[in-house]
This record gives structure tokens, sequence and C-alpha cells, in this order.
């Protein structure tokens, strides 16, 4: 499919406006996952709504008001009934069967701190995301010297493949020193999101194995932890992941890719 991105704009827009009427429980879109298709894994298919997982991130800020960063994200667990439910899967799992599910990000955008000390930061379209399966989940990483820079992996000789890739559409974060979890050096100072393009390349058609098509969004929300907006800085947290689709009528799905709003989700079945 191609994007349209005044159409995914738009939409984002919309979302806005649903979320500022109040907060409402999230209803997250439901996918299929085929773990049999992992070489060396055991035959096991399960229906989920989020992955959560574990991101370092390197970013760098130019004192400008530009900043670069690269991020590398290690899925921890699948979870389903709309966020609730935690599931057993081989994901991360210790012995033969184990693997592991990582992604690569890269992107760029704006930032300004206002006169209480707290930073917005907007993404700019554009960049990169790759998600990659790790058969014997041992992949070793190595950051970037600054946000600019690509994470690099070794131990790859499983070998690791490419299940999806995309591009942001945006997103937006802010950080808050004034917080009372974020003082002597806390890990809630505040949060990001962002909404990604997400193709399936074919072996990600195994692996993700319903709807078809697949979701061609996700939507990411992670939290922020006590950092310095200045120079190059290494930030980690948890972060979250839901799939959609970029029409107006089920934007409003991406719940957690927009920072501090409580979003309705409104579930989309695809055919």
């Amino acid at each position: 499919m191609k994007f349209n991105m005044k159409l995914v704009q738009a939409g984002l827009v919309a979302a806005m406006a649903t979320a500022s009427a109040g907060s409402m429980a999230a209803v997250f879109n439901d996918f299929q996952v085929s773990e049999g298709s992992v070489p060396g894994s055991v035959v096991n298919t399960f229906t989920a709504d989020k992955i959560t997982g574990n991101y370092v991130e390197v970013v760098s800020f130019d004192g400008a008001g530009n900043f670069a960063t690269s991020i590398k994200w290690q899925a921890g667990q699948y979870v389903a009934n709309d966020g609730t439910t935690p599931l057993t899967t081989q994901l991360g799992s210790f012995g033969s069967s184990g693997y592991g599910l990582y992604a690569l990000l890269q992107g760029t955008g704006t930032y300004s701190t206002n006169g209480a000390g707290i930073t917005t930061f907007n993404f700019n379209p554009g960049g990169s995301l790759n998600v990659w399966i790790d058969p014997d989940a041992n992949t070793s990483f190595t950051a970037p010297a600054t946000g600019a820079g690509a994470w690099t992996t070794g131990n790859t000789g499983d070998p690791d493949y490419l299940i999806a890739s995309g591009a942001l559409f945006g997103g937006t974060g802010t950080l808050d020193p004034t917080l009372s979890s974020c003082k002597n050096g806390g890990i809630n100072c505040g949060s990001f999101g962002t909404s990604t393009s997400f193709l399936l390349t074919a072996l990600g058609s195994q692996y993700f194995t319903a709807p078809v098509p697949f979701y061609n969004v996700s939507f990411e929300s992670g939290q922020l932890n006590s950092f310095v907006v200045a120079g190059t800085q290494t930030i980690n947290g948890s972060l979250d992941v839901v799939f959609g689709v970029p029409e107006p009528t089920s934007i409003a799905l991406m719940g957690l890719g927009l920072v501090g709003l409580g979003v309705s989700l409104r579930r989309r079945k695809q055919a």
C-alpha cells in the first residue's frame, strides 16, 4: 500500500481530538503469531494485541533545537486481551526453542524547553525502522557514538533475518524534570510516542500470519528516564508496540502512539 502522508497526519489530529474528550480503556487490534516459522522453535500459534519490551536510545542534541536518535528495542513479551494478559511463548525463553525479536530505529526531530524546564520533542517524518528475528537469542549490540549513527550487531551467524521495515510518520515526547517521580535520577520523567509504517518481508509474513494483509502501521509508546537535554545522551526504559492502519476512521487506534493522552482505541478487524 502507498501511504498518503496528509491522510495520516489528518488522522493524528483527529486522534488527539478524540483523546482530549476523556480517558477510556484502550482496545488494541488482535494479530496472530506463528512461532513455528522461527528456526529451532516448536510449532506454536497464538493471538496477541501488544508487544512489550525494553529500549536503549542514543540521542544527540545540537543546541539549536534539533536532535538525532538511534534506538535499539528488544521485545520481551506478547500480551493479549487489550494489553492485560501476558502470554507464555518462546520469545526470550531459555533453551533450544527460545528466540529473540528486536528492532533498530533511526530518526530526527526538533525540541524546545520552556521556562519551567519542560522539554517537548517532535519527531520528523522519515528515518528508518528494521525489525529482526534472532533465532538463537544471542545477538550482541554496539551503540553508536552519536544519535546520528546506527547500532551495530554481532554474533549473528544464526543468521538473524529481517521480518519488517518502515519509517517514521512522526511522534511527540515530553521530559518534565519537575515531576516528583523524576527527582534524584528518577525513571518516570516523561514519555514519548511514535507511529511508523510497517511492511512485512516474505519471512515476516510467515511469523505474523494474521490478519492478511497485515496492519501497515505500528504505534510505539515509551517512558523517559532522567537525562540532560544537551550533547549526546544514552536513555533506556520500557516501550510497547501495537498495530493499526492509517485510515482516519481507525487512526484513533493509535492510543500508544501519542504521549500523555488517554486515547480510546476502536477494534478494527481485517479480513
